[in-house]
């Protein structure tokens, strides 16, 4: 029984080790990403070191799924899903013009309206849009991130707003304002 009792210690105890061991970003050295101490694809916290900027971006929400519905539907916005599929692809393009990615996003705000159907905002639907472009192995960096479920967002039929924080190296990459184009 010692001996059971023993073996269960030092494994909870490696396990309490490697949860605890920071992980870095690929592709942003000095950036550490502290896991949650699970397989939930989110960090639990996200250190930014001196010599990196922050990029604050503004909160986006989705195209219309069908613009050829009646206008505020959710035949015409689509469900949670849809709506966040959308809402990061135009997000992945305004980054991409700004010479970033999804790699570089260290915060995530999400706000989720409730389906109309049952009034609870459908987080399953939001995980399923999330983890196509977040934790893969194509883009491991997984930011700190908050969801919460709000009355409404500006436009009727609108489920999905996410708002994104990244963190780049001082000197890198993106575009001056002066010469970033419109997003989509």
């Amino acid at each position: 029984m010692k001996s059971a009792c023993a073996a269960v210690a030092a494994v909870m105890a490696m396990s309490a080790i490697v949860t605890a061991v920071p992980a870095v970003g690929a592709d942003a050295p000095g950036i550490v990403r502290y896991p949650i101490g699970s397989t939930f694809p989110i960090a639990r916290a996200v250190e930014i070191p001196a010599g990196f900027k922050l990029i604050f971006h503004s909160g986006f929400t989705p195209t219309p799924a069908n613009a050829q519905a009646k206008e505020g539907t959710p035949e015409y916005w689509g469900d949670t899903k849809t709506q966040a599929l959308s809402t990061f692809k135009r997000m992945q393009d305004s980054l991409k013009d700004m010479g970033l990615g999804f790699g570089d996003v260290v915060k995530m705000n999400v706000f989720l309206v409730g389906d109309p159907a049952t009034g609870k905002m459908d987080f399953k639907g939001f995980m399923d849009a999330y983890t196509q472009f977040f934790g893969t192995p194509e883009q491991p960096n997984l930011p700190a991130r908050s969801a919460v479920q709000v009355a409404g967002l500006a436009s009727p039929g609108v489920m999905v707003e996410i708002e994104v924080v990244l963190a780049q190296k001082s000197g890198g990459k993106t575009k001056a304002a002066a010469t970033a184009k419109k997003p989509s």
